[in-house]
């Protein structure tokens, strides 16, 4: 298998993650997928996770059509019991797991006001708590061989605010409140919890946030590298946090937003310093 001739992937080795085994969550469809086809594309065998079978299977075997293994998974992170079981059957078809990459997520727009205890919950359950049931379910098995490296996906308005989002910003600064505690108690045992936070990349879920791909972009003419980020780019971060490269590294978050959190945006209403 080797890492793509162009692009952000291609400063990498193409061997840079043989022989370790890779979970993604959410990794059957946008961002997510991309991390997977990234963290194959170098060496590692990935199991692909996802409530959607149609999503794991197809991402899957897109990385089987390149090279890279992949276990294609249907699993709700909101559900305990399926994450510990797919952890089971990951260590036992893979060998271990030492790499986790929490990318599952949900999101829409819905003022507080109007925002429904249902809503609420889902984007909690799948964010915050699915990240915190799979870190927990890898926690035994990356101690077991000695460490590994999780990365948790955030988002870059936690350390602001972001009208209409309230469920999912809450969701993220505490998945970033969950890296800094985690790779304080398990540093000890060599494992990493670092986490990413994107900025605005067009994805099937983000345009449907904004409505369209074209006010997607448009909203990211205003950052100070008027564009959008591509799929590479995220996915070339969370290669860097899982390899050896970033072996110093543990509780960090890192913005790869285009100068979104810094910088602020406007969406119509929505408006971020």
């Amino acid at each position: 298998m080797t890492a793509p001739a162009s692009g952000p992937l291609a400063i990498f080795r193409p061997d840079l993650l043989t022989g370790r085994t890779a979970i993604v969550t959410g990794g059957g469809t946008g961002l997510g997928a991309s991390i997977a086809g990234a963290c194959a594309a170098l060496g590692a065998s990935v199991a692909v996770l996802s409530r959607n079978r149609d999503h794991v299977e197809h991402s899957a075997a897109g990385i089987a059509a390149a090279g890279g293994q992949a276990l294609p998974l249907v699993c709700d992170v909101r559900d305990p019991a399926q994450v510990d079981e797919s952890v089971r059957q990951v260590t036992a078809r893979l060998g271990g797991v030492h790499i986790l990459i929490n990318a599952a997520a949900g999101n829409f727009v819905c003022p507080a006001g109007d925002l429904s205890p249902n809503g609420w919950r889902t984007v909690i359950d799948i964010d915050l708590n699915g990240s915190f049931y799979c870190s927990r379910a890898v926690f035994a098995v990356m101690r077991g061989h000695g460490g590994g490296a999780i990365v948790n996906i955030t988002a870059s308005f936690t350390d602001a605010h972001s009208e209409g989002m309230v469920h999912a910003g809450a969701a993220k600064a505490g998945i970033e409140h969950l890296t800094r505690t985690l790779a304080k108690e398990w540093g000890p045992h060599g494992i990493r919890v670092n986490s990413l936070a994107p900025g605005p990349f067009v994805t099937e879920g983000g345009a449907e946030l904004l409505g369209s791909a074209d006010a997607f972009n448009a909203m990211a003419m205003t950052l100070p590298l008027r564009r959008c980020g591509t799929h590479a780019e995220l996915a070339a971060a969370a290669v860097f946090l899982v390899s050896d490269a970033a072996s110093y590294m543990t509780g960090a978050t890192i913005r790869v937003d285009g100068g979104h959190s810094f910088s602020g945006y406007r969406n119509g209403a929505t408006v971020a310093p």
